[in-house]
Parts: structure tokens; C-alpha cells; sequence
């Protein structure tokens, strides 16, 4: 079957918790996922196969002409296949209807092939204060 990409799709805090555990290995957390991303995103792209949640991303965003990708999910059977990508163009079209004019993201470096290759993100210098 296809797989389906939603700006703004619906989805359950425990999916998206199952989702998140799943991609980042930890437990589920029982996080409420709905009430985090109204109070501060801009939106999120839902993924799906015969309605079953296999990808996801979250864009964060400060009001204005920025975005910032955060949590990219797609479940380990999905991977390699261009689900992520797709969920982050997806989120790109999002952003620039909603009026963005750049969407950034910050990764691990082994994601780095995945956003400035397959995503079409481009390096710039960044800085980063834990707290």
C-alpha cells in the first residue's frame, strides 16, 4: 500500500509516544505529544501506511520567516525507503505556505548524509549551549 503524508494530520499522543520510543530508543514515556506541538509548533507532517503511523516530524518555529525540524521519525521497517525525506519536503511546503523563509535543522553527524543529501539542507555554522 502507499503511504500517505499530512501537514497537520492527526494522531494520538500514544502512537506518536510509541513512535518517539521507537526511534530514539528509550520507553514510552507517556508524553502528551498533541498539547507540546499546539502550544508550540508550527505543524507536523503524519506519515501512514493502512492508517498505521510510520513517520513523523515535528517544525518548531519562532513566529515569524523561521521553521526548525525536529523529531524525525520513520519506523525501522520504513527506513531507507525515502520516508523521511519525504516527510521533511512535506514540512517544507508547510513552512513556506505558513510564510517561512527557512526551515532549519540540527542532527547528529551520522544524519548528515540524510539532510544535506537526501533533505537538500545545506551546512552553516551553528552554535549550542547545553543547560
Amino acid at each position: 500500500m502507499t503511504i500517505t503524508y499530512e501537514w497537520r494530520g492527526d494522531f494520538t499522543d500514544d502512537e506518536t509516544d510509541h513512535l518517539h520510543a521507537e526511534c530514539f530508543g528509550h520507553p514510552p514515556l507517556g508524553a502528551e505529544w498533541r498539547a507540546r506541538l499546539l502550544g508550540h509548533s508550527l505543524g507536523w507532517v503524519c506519515a501512514r501506511r493502512d492508517g498505521v503511523l510510520v513517520g513523523f516530524v515535528n517544525l518548531a518555529w519562532d513566529g515569524g520567516a523561521h521553521a526548525f525540524v525536529l523529531d524525525t521519525m520513520v519506523t525501522a521497517p520504513e527506513r531507507g525507503a525515502g520516508v523521511g525525506a519525504a516527510l521533511v519536503a512535506e514540512a517544507a511546503r508547510g513552512a513556506r505556505a505558513a510564510g517561512c523563509a527557512w526551515l532549519h535543522v540540527d542532527h547528529e553527524p551520522e544524519l548528515t548524509a540524510f539532510y544535506l543529501g537526501a533533505c537538500g539542507f545545506k551546512p552553516t555554522s551553528a552554535g549550542l549551549l547545553a543547560l
